[in-house]
């Protein structure tokens, strides 16, 4: 759960603002609401489980989903949620950004279960968990959501709101004694998954495609693809636990608390006209035609070249950036920084200063040509899937580095 756009690659549900405060009441309310009693004084049998899943939201930040437990016990109707931030904790979104971000569990009460959802589809799957198992999971809950341990380092692939219920359920159930039978889809990576959920999101999916690397194009195992809350939802639901040499289901009940579009409330498809494509073609063909215009004046329209090499520096810089200052997951290897780079910064201000700045900028021209060539020629050796926008990319400044050497000054 959290509160802006910065969460485009986190499978976390945002807090509408008008909530901070009751938020901030319920934190600090709290260490006082939690029972006094022993976990292991509490009656076993009076402990249900819910696995409960919302489809996607229309905000970017909501397009993969969220996932919460639910724990009836003795009367007391909670939902833990570990999607809940504090975005006015200090240096927040530098945390963020650098990767340094702390998450929360929170539990909360039935009531508020649906603020901030409204609209989107719930599921809710009652776990059939013997009176042990659904206590060791109430415990586990409780002990995490005390004010010392409910914070927790977030890693948008590999420990959000969807992994911490799927490994909660598992120390519970024992993992050895857990099936969740066959992946559905086998061997799907990070990226393909995301570009499921984002389809709709083309300048989302383009911004991700650019900052992160070759590691999320790895294939998951059925347990890495739980990342994504409707698959672990699924999983759940054709999982079957062992007991006593029996085979038995894991999902006692499922039903559908909000009835609305499998889909979930996302945005309708980007128009291609808007697109991130239509963009780059529409760069290439205005480099394409001021190319030609400049080979037969033999000069060179510089606010085309500032502009255009302008956007790769400024690119480049920020992948620098991530890689060498975030502690995010899947930063590094990134081959895009083979087409897009900080050295990009040379020609975008050195055209300004033509003839003087001209033996530095054609030594430029000549290197970025044959590295963005090659990387054209090699991409489909590259183990790192490109957004189809990076080519008219890559094309343009080929093209532009080609034909820099032979104007005149």
């Amino acid at each position: 759960m959290h509160t802006s756009l910065h969460h485009t690659l986190a499978p976390a549900q945002g807090l509408p603002a008008r909530l901070r405060t009751v938020l901030a009441l319920l934190l600090a309310w709290l260490p006082t609401a939690l029972p006094a009693q022993q976990p292991e004084q509490l009656p076993p049998d009076s402990v249900t489980v819910s696995l409960v899943t919302f489809y996607p939201g229309q905000e970017s930040f909501s397009i993969y989903g969220h996932t919460e437990l639910r724990v009836v016990q003795q009367g007391r109707d909670w939902y833990y949620n570990y999607g809940v931030f504090d975005f006015e904790t200090p240096g927040f979104v530098w945390r963020f950004v650098t990767g340094d971000a702390e998450y929360l569990c929170v539990p909360v009460p039935s009531q508020y279960a649906l603020v901030g959802m409204e609209g989107r589809r719930m599921v809710e799957q009652r776990l059939n968990l013997t009176p042990d198992e659904a206590r060791r999971v109430a415990d586990m809950l409780l002990v995490n959501a005390l004010p010392d341990n409910r914070s927790y380092h977030y890693r948008y692939l590999t420990d959000n709101c969807s992994t911490r219920p799927r490994d909660i359920l598992e120390a519970a159930l024992q993992a050895d004694s857990l099936d969740y039978g066959p992946a559905p889809r086998p061997s799907l990576t990070y990226r393909q998954m995301m570009g499921i959920y984002g389809r709709n999101y083309a300048w989302q999916q383009f911004g991700i495609d650019l900052v992160l690397g070759s590691q999320l194009d790895r294939p998951l195992t059925y347990r890495e693809q739980m990342f994504i809350p409707m698959v672990f939802m699924q999983a759940v639901g054709q999982a079957t636990v062992q007991r006593q040499g029996r085979t038995v289901p894991l999902v006692a009940q499922s039903r559908v608390v909000v009835d609305t579009s499998e889909q979930g409330l996302v945005l309708p498809p980007t128009p291609w006209w808007c697109s991130p494509l239509a963009a780059t073609l529409l760069l290439l063909a205005l480099a394409v035609a001021l190319t030609m215009r400049d080979m037969r004046r033999r000069r060179t329209t510089r606010w085309f070249d500032c502009l255009l090499y302008t956007v790769l520096a400024a690119i480049g810089s920020v992948i620098t950036f991530l890689v060498l200052c975030s502690q995010h997951e899947a930063l590094w290897p990134n081959w895009n920084l083979l087409w897009a780079n900080p050295l990009a910064w040379l020609p975008a201000i050195g055209v300004w200063w033509l003839p003087r700045s001209r033996r530095l900028l054609v030594r430029y021209h000549w290197f970025n040509a044959a590295l963005v060539l090659l990387t054209l020629l090699l991409w489909p050796l590259v183990p790192q899937s490109a957004n189809p926008a990076f080519f008219p990319l890559m094309a343009a400044s080929l093209l532009r580095s080609l034909a820099a050497p032979f104007a005149r000054a």
